[in-house]
């Protein structure tokens, strides 16, 4: 019997690998939309600036 032949797990793995890298895809895809969404809509009062004020 030849040793080349592929078993179970040797064909699982490149479906495994590329289950979890669309799965990582679609979680930072999700994280960015939800980082947009919330500085477009999330913030009521107006965002602070990063410019420091001085005190009189």
């Amino acid at each position: 019997m030849p040793e080349s032949l592929p078993t179970q797990s040797d064909a699982a793995r490149p479906r495994l690998r590329r289950a979890v890298t669309t799965i990582l895809f679609i979680m930072i895809s999700v994280m960015i939309v939800r980082d947009i969404f919330v500085r477009r809509w999330g913030a009521a009062t107006p965002a602070a600036s990063d410019v420091t004020e001085r005190s009189r």
